[in-house]
């Protein structure tokens, strides 16, 4: 299994959309950059990945699941989707400035390229970032 991040606007997308999707989920639209929609081409169904809410808010605020591997986006097939539906929300959300300030999390891509809409996670910073956000490790 794989890690990863994903970035929206609340006001384009929100954790409370994406909780009320339900178990079906909904695809993760809209990525447009080459580095993020390579992270997406190598996902695979049943990845993990942090929901980040980007905007004035800048956190981590909960977790879905990839639930299909990538397919061409309809609206112009250049472009992948993933379907993603809610796990679990962050007990406390993990802020930007919180992520920063954790010297185990310098090397995170949310660190070195805040900008990425699609990051990949490694296991460890996966587990930390977890439990910074009150949940434990599974």
């Amino acid at each position: 299994m794989a890690y990863w991040l994903l970035k929206t606007e609340p006001d384009s997308w929100s954790w409370d959309q994406q909780k009320k999707a339900g178990a079906k989920g909904e695809p993760w639209t809209g990525v447009r950059n080459t580095a993020a929609a390579k992270n997406m081409r190598a996902m695979n169904k049943g990845d993990l990945a942090f929901f980040y809410h980007t905007g004035g808010e800048k956190a981590i605020v909960g977790v879905v699941k990839i639930i299909t591997d990538p397919y061409p986006d309809p609206e112009d097939e250049a472009w992948p989707l993933v379907d993603v539906a809610a796990v679990e929300a962050l007990p406390k959300p993990v802020a930007l400035a919180a992520v920063k300030a954790e010297p185990k999390l310098v090397q995170m891509t949310l660190v070195r390229n805040a900008r990425l809409s699609v990051q990949p996670v490694s296991e460890a910073e996966w587990k930390l970032v977890r439990r910074m956000g009150g949940l434990k490790d599974k």
